[in-house]
């Protein structure tokens, strides 16, 4: 499938560097769980990871609108349909989450 550049492209060090971070915060969660802190401190933590995941979902959804479904909306109908169609099953996914 071509792509043609992503709608994130412009902000991808962004969302690396978001992610990064995530990462590091699984890193932590994992360390709490085997130092045996307390269960409280390991949900906040929880808590702060699953808001950092959620803000790069939206980000990367805002992109994907903008560009990608805008982009198939331009070039006719059904590719916008199709596109909408895709993202509105995202946003299933994400609200499930």
């Amino acid at each position: 499938m071509d792509h043609g550049g992503h709608g994130y492209i412009g902000n991808k060090d962004d969302y690396l560097r978001r992610l990064r971070r995530i990462e590091g915060q699984a890193r932590g969660l994992q360390r709490m769980v085997d130092e045996e802190k307390y269960c409280i401190d390991i949900l906040t933590q929880v808590s702060a990871m699953t808001k950092a995941l959620h803000a790069v979902s939206l980000g990367l959804l805002e992109e994907h609108m903008n560009h990608c479904v805008v982009r198939a909306a331009q070039e006719g109908d059904a590719e916008g349909k199709a596109k909408v169609d895709e993202a509105v099953q995202a946003i299933a996914r994400l609200v499930k989450s």
